[in-house]
């Protein structure tokens, strides 16, 4: 700076450089800043229809879940569920005090929990199937488009060729793309539809390219590499959390199991715990507690990566 090579260097930058050479410098950089511009707005964009979709309807869950009931015959089926539950455990249960306690609880659980843990493992299993044909459904898209296929195309035979329930979920986008929707809404539906990274991931790729074009097929291409890396690391992580799943499985089937080896040796032993009104009470007492330690060993072991 105090020789003034700075400036020197400048000077000849100003000589040498042609004004088309500038100008073109000036068009690159205009161009990278408008194309970061646009993926900005983009990822925005999506940012804010992520947080106004954030509350989930039953309607979306039995969506997810595969299912074409309405709401109004899942609440319908669960009422019949939870009266059928507490006129089992009413017939099984002694008269005491506590068992006015019991039973309206056990329609609670009857009515809010079965059918909901039922639809959560229903959702939880369909979407698992879903990711494990995911990265094949993206590499078939790279495929075609290398191949020289648009992207509607692609998906079509996505949602023709792909197992279940890749194909009914393709087939979806492919219906409301022939209906008017953009690819953008259509894959924002879709992510909706299945809330995991991996479509997430699928869906920005596609805005991005939309808005700011780009060599699709290598985007994707390094997608399909993203989403077979996070597999192999779901497959390290559940084979590494085995055996602490089986010592949780062991410590939580380990009571109720000893209960019932007690009740069938010495039928009388335990039969307080189910005929006084202390015994209901240390009863549910104990359930509470199981129950707690459950969620915490569940906690403890289901990994998030």
């Amino acid at each position: 700076m105090l020789s003034g090579e700075s400036q020197e260097d400048q000077r000849k930058r100003q000589v040498t450089e042609t004004r088309a050479t500038r100008i073109a410098i000036r068009a690159a950089t205009e161009t990278t800043a408008t194309r970061r511009k646009a993926v900005s707005e983009t990822l925005r964009d999506i940012d804010a229809r992520n947080k106004a979709s954030k509350r989930e309807s039953l309607q979306i869950r039995l969506q997810r879940a595969g299912l074409k009931t309405t709401p109004r015959v899942f609440w319908m089926w669960s009422v019949v569920v939870g009266v059928v539950l507490t006129i089992g455990v009413a017939t099984m249960l002694p008269t005491s005090t506590l068992t006015f306690v019991f039973l309206p609880l056990t329609l609670f659980v009857g009515i809010f929990g079965l059918p909901r843990f039922w639809l959560k493992r229903r959702i939880a299993k369909r979407t698992r199937k879903f990711t494990n044909e995911f990265a094949n459904a993206v590499e078939l898209i790279v495929r075609g488009i290398k191949a020289g296929l648009p992207l509607n195309e692609c998906l079509q035979i996505i949602a023709r060729e792909s197992p279940e329930p890749v194909s009914s979920e393709f087939r979806e986008v492919t219906d409301q793309l022939r209906m008017g929707v953009t690819t953008t809404d259509a894959l924002e539906r879709l992510s909706q539809r299945i809330p995991v990274p991996e479509v997430r991931f699928f869906a920005i790729v596609i805005a991005i390219q939309q808005q700011a074009g780009g060599n699709l097929s290598e985007a994707l291409g390094n997608l399909a590499g993203v989403l077979r890396d996070r597999a192999k690391l779901a497959m390290k992580v559940q084979a590494m959390s085995a055996e602490a799943k089986a010592g949780a499985m062991v410590l939580g089937s380990l009571p109720p199991g000893v209960g019932v080896a007690i009740s069938l040796l010495s039928p009388k032993y335990l039969s307080p715990m189910f005929t006084t009104t202390l015994g209901n009470f240390i009863l549910l007492m104990g359930l509470m507690w199981m129950g707690m330690g459950i969620l915490a060993m569940k906690k403890m072991i289901n990994f998030k990566f």
